[in-house]
């Protein structure tokens, strides 16, 4: 009698855009799907002002295949070039990928930035699946949950729901096994162990300002941008990091260095800490502080530091 013929799995790859207002857990999102801290996350809206891809990459009896999460700045109404640049960049996102992963806070009903992006999903000219991950369910009441979820699902009636918990790691790995079973087949696009696109001088900067975010008053972070300006390998010895943090107004500067340079130093340990852990290294991190007026609507600074 001949045995059963044994297939081996088929391996799907395919870009994911990773889309959503401000502060809905996009970035945390990513982070638990890969089991890694790849994307900056804080409680302000805006942490991600670049698209970053988070690559994951499975190979087991049940999986084969590659995502690459294409991490978008949350859509919003843009007050400054800044913002115009952010909602393009995930605009632009949206039209060149092949499964849309739209991520809401089901614990709030829909608003009018979710609105914008019901409107932009709606128009695409291009016809792909589309995941709904209504995400904070272990933040919403049972009954504010149930009429969110209705809410959401009523706005993109294309999309297949799923209601998740990035945090507490509800229904992941169901939401993992829709994005796969809609991704093309193909061969892998990165090396089985890359899980990020950035090099570590980007990630430094988007953890530094990541604890800034997370240790700064409400009126200052969003305008604080990271430069590095230097990042030296040291062999043994781990990485020498220079960075400067960028405010808009000299009223900032003060309060980002703190009494007796205290918050400096508070954002300084935190970063490295972070940076320490993302490398596996030592790092040494010094931080300057330095005034750049109204460089949110100044395309010349957007562009030097890399928007």
């Amino acid at each position: 009698m001949l045995g059963m013929i044994e297939h081996e799995p088929i391996f799907k790859a395919g870009f994911v855009a990773v889309i959503g207002r401000p502060n809905v857990g996009k970035s945390a999102l990513i982070n638990a799907l890969l089991g890694q801290k790849v994307a900056a996350v804080s409680p302000r809206p805006q942490t991600t002002r670049k698209r970053q891809m988070g690559i994951l990459t499975l190979q087991n009896d049940r999986q084969t295949g590659q995502v690459i999460f294409v991490d978008t700045p949350g859509l919003h109404v843009a007050r400054h070039k800044l913002g115009e640049l952010m909602n393009k960049e995930a605009e632009q996102t949206l039209e060149e990928t092949d499964l849309v992963l739209l991520v809401a806070d089901v614990s709030l009903p829909p608003n009018n930035e979710d609105q914008l992006l019901f409107d932009l999903v709606n128009r695409s000219k291009r016809n792909r699946p589309i995941i709904l991950a209504l995400n904070k369910i272990d933040l919403a009441e049972p009954i504010a949950l149930e009429t969110n979820q209705a809410l959401f699902i009523q706005a993109i009636p294309q999309a297949q729901p799923f209601l998740i918990s990035a945090m507490r790691g509800d229904n992941l790995r169901e939401l993992q096994e829709a994005i796969l079973a809609y991704l093309p087949e193909g061969t892998p696009f990165f090396p089985e162990d890359q899980l990020t696109d950035l090099y570590e001088r980007e990630l430094a900067a988007d953890l530094i300002r990541e604890a800034a975010l997370n240790l700064l008053r409400d009126e200052i972070p969003h305008g604080i941008a990271i430069r590095i300006d230097q990042f030296i390998e040291r062999e043994e010895h781990g990485a020498y990091i220079e960075a400067t943090i960028f405010v808009e107004r000299e009223s900032h500067k003060p309060i980002v260095i703190g009494k007796g340079g205290r918050m400096l130093k508070q954002i300084g340990s935190a970063a490295r800490k972070e940076i320490e852990a993302m490398s596996s290294r030592k790092v040494f991190l010094l931080l300057n502080v330095k005034v750049r007026q109204n460089w949110r609507d100044d395309e010349k600074v957007l562009r030097s530091f890399g928007y």
